[in-house]
């Protein structure tokens, strides 16, 4: 097992003065956030920055992946003011990139792709000039509910396949690895000029060959961006490390990656999704990639 954190993970301590101003915004406009019902170890420092992502269709999930703390369970009600509330927060704290994310929402009949469309129609109606990026369920693998979001053009879309194949059954049982892969494809294809990104935790008992055959298979999806981070257990209740990653064995996987063709690859342990994505969108919207019209 993982057993006590090594050095590199050892954090310095939020300022509560950051974490309370950002938490008051979140409540006064009833938001949640991945930050917050994740309990990413980043934070601290993306709320003294004053930037969080975004957690919509409600804060229950109804699949319940053993790496998760989301809640899990019977999901209330979609609330349509969702959005706008959304969007008047990203405005009040000036975003120049928004990152969306939510629950999966099997019992809803398309996901959750409509209110995704809502409120990046709503943010940019708010922030015409601000970069769209969401990070999305898979769906129920519904090609239908995909190009809903797709026909909203966001500038990013993510979907992260998490683990490898062979731990699927285990760390997220109602999930497929093939359908979640084939999303990625789908977007690419359909996108118009769409980066798409995914992402990876290391630590949960996977083989470096393991993390490089789905490396291999995300580049074959014509994977745009990836991000690859140390797996830590947020409550008892979810599994436990199994391996702490050094920082050079990222850095290892970040060279090979890049010599696949990915356009941007943050690797380090503390690496999250969505954690400094304004600066890897900026990086490779300058590269030699198709840009958006």
């Amino acid at each position: 097992m993982g057993g006590k954190r090594p050095s590199w993970l050892v954090q310095k301590a939020p300022r509560p003065e950051d974490l309370s101003q950002m938490a008051a915004l979140l409540h006064q406009h009833g938001l949640n956030t991945v930050c917050e019902e994740a309990r990413c170890p980043n934070q601290g420092e993306c709320f003294a920055r004053r930037t969080a992502t975004f957690m919509i269709l409600g804060k229950i999930c109804t699949r319940d992946c053993r790496f998760c703390s989301v809640a899990a369970g019977e999901p209330a009600p979609l609330d349509p003011e969702e959005p706008l509330r959304v969007a008047a927060l990203a405005k009040e704290l000036k975003l120049r990139h928004v990152v969306v994310t939510s629950v999966t929402r099997d019992d809803l009949q398309d996901g959750g792709a409509q209110h995704f469309a809502a409120t990046i129609e709503a943010i940019r109606c708010e922030l015409p000039e601000a970069i769209m990026e969401v990070l999305i369920p898979d769906l129920g693998g519904k090609e239908d509910a995909l190009q809903i979001i797709m026909a909203a053009r966001p500038h990013v879309l993510g979907h992260n396949l998490e683990t490898v194949p062979r731990l699927y059954p285990f760390i997220r049982p109602q999930a497929n690895y093939e359908r979640s892969l084939r999303l990625l494809a789908r977007a690419k294809e359909r996108g118009d000029g769409v980066f798409t990104k995914s992402g990876l935790m290391l630590g949960l008992g996977e083989s470096i060959e393991e993390v490089e055959r789905v490396l291999q298979d995300l580049s074959k999806a014509s994977c745009d961006l990836l991000a690859l981070g140390q797996y830590l257990q947020p409550t008892p209740r979810q599994v436990p490390v199994r391996t702490f990653i050094p920082p050079d064995l990222f850095s290892r996987l970040k060279e090979k990656a890049e010599k696949l063709g990915f356009a941007h690859v943050a690797s380090a342990p503390l690496v999250r999704s969505s954690y400094h994505s304004e600066e890897a969108y900026q990086r490779i919207r300058e590269s030699a990639l198709p840009r958006r019209p």
